[in-house]
């Protein structure tokens, strides 16, 4: 038997997971792996938060002392990213065995659909599916790699800038954070360098293993939608007009299967929405200022090596979040697709028994699968233009108060 397109794909993100000192098969660990992976999340837990903790003692530290406004906006959306790494990580390892649990029904569906008849439409769809799910991977990939490298590239263009105009060489860091050292002493100054390059990978690791199991369950759970929709759909055949499909056993049996999945898909979207019901309430609240922070650093600083940085750590929250929304609303699109596919199906020409069934699954499916932030907002793009909004609110007020300061 071929090997599975959801295994596929969990191989496509299992990378992440490995160096984040997470996992995708905690059922399946021995007591070593387990042991070995939970050290290694506890080493990156700490690398982290102890750059975590030194950026709050700085930002804390420059309010006394009267650090500049740009230089406090400057910290705050990195601080706020790393919260947001740290509970994403968090809740991946409370919830391991829903986790589990979920990768199991999502194997047992497309095992079910394997062993279905094959037809080209249904074998279109997945592959539409699985090609967008890799090139928003893919994509989403590089651009990370992008903005850690240019976090940790700045020092050294900013360095050599001011080393041309004074002739005086000044070290520089990624962030500012404050150790019990001093961190741009030449002997301890690669060091601390290299904390916060190892703190900045930590970050989009942990962030890049939660997103990407989300997509891919999502684009998963979306494709068992589309294909129970055509199944649905297409379950009477195109017959004579004198013939009416009556309620036989080999037709009973088809529309029995069809409902016992949709209940198994229906149950996965709930699973996935249980296990990131409370990441994703805090994904939304710190995304509003992290953008609002991020896009103040880029009109505010006159650098323009920082200004570069900090439009692509803009690109990076602003896509993160957007297709956030986006999967949780394709989710939520293609489950009432099975309403539409009940209305369009030959149940006319059926007897009037099969018609009240499709009725059924017709008024159930109404009623869509959607994911949500506790229940506070849902996961679709409407959400999205809610934190843009908010966003916006935000800048706008930080903006004025900077101004007077300025002036």
């Amino acid at each position: 038997m071929d090997a599975l397109l959801f295994d596929e794909s969990l191989n496509k993100i299992s990378f992440l997971f490995r160096y984040g000192g997470l996992s995708l098969a905690s059922r399946t660990r021995t007591t070593t792996q387990t042991v070995k992976i939970r050290l290694l999340y506890l080493f990156n837990s700490f690398w982290l938060n102890v750059d975590l903790a030194g950026g709050i003692y700085w930002f804390i530290d420059g309010l006394k002392n009267g650090k500049s406004f740009i230089e406090l906006t400057y910290i705050a959306p990195c601080i706020a990213l790393a919260f947001m790494a740290n509970i994403k990580s968090l809740f991946m390892i409370v919830n391991e065995t829903r986790i589990d649990e979920m990768i199991d029904i999502l194997r047992s569906l497309e095992v079910t659909v394997k062993n279905s008849k094959r037809v080209e439409s249904k074998e279109e769809i997945v592959a539409r599916e699985k090609s967008f799910l890799y090139c928003v991977i893919k994509m989403l990939n590089i651009l990370n790699v992008v903005v850690v490298l240019t976090f940790s590239i700045s020092p050294f263009v900013l360095m050599l800038i001011k080393y041309m105009k004074i002739k005086e060489l000044e070290l520089m860091l990624p962030f500012f954070i404050i150790y019990p050292f001093d961190s741009y002493d030449i002997r301890y100054w690669p060091f601390a360098y290299l904390h916060q390059f190892w703190s900045e990978w930590v970050v989009i690791l942990d962030i890049c293993s939660a997103d990407y199991f989300f997509f891919t369950c999502c684009s998963h759970i979306r494709t068992q939608f589309l294909l129970l929709a055509y199944d649905l759909e297409n379950i009477i055949p195109d017959l004579d007009n004198s013939i009416t499909q009556t309620a036989d056993i080999a037709f009973n049996k088809k529309f029995v299967e069809i409902i016992r999945r949709h209940q198994v898909i229906i149950g996965a979207a709930r699973l996935l929405e249980a296990i990131y019901t409370k990441s994703t309430l805090y994904n939304f609240t710190s995304s509003s200022i992290l953008i609002c922070l991020t896009g103040f650093n880029v009109v505010a600083i006159e650098d323009v090596a920082l200004i570069v940085t900090f439009l692509l750590f803009l690109s990076m929250c602003l896509l993160q979040v957007f297709f956030l929304c986006f999967f949780g609303d394709m989710l939520m699109r293609s489950s009432m697709k099975i309403s539409n596919a009940a209305y369009n199906s030959r149940w006319y020409s059926a007897d009037p028994v099969i018609a009240k069934s499709f009725l059924i699954v017709l008024t159930r499916a109404q009623k869509p699968c959607k994911l949500t932030a506790m229940g506070f907002a849902d996961v679709n793009l409407m959400a999205f233009t809610s934190v843009l909004s908010t966003s916006w609110s935000y800048f706008c007020l930080l903006n004025t108060m900077y101004k007077p300061s300025s002036v």
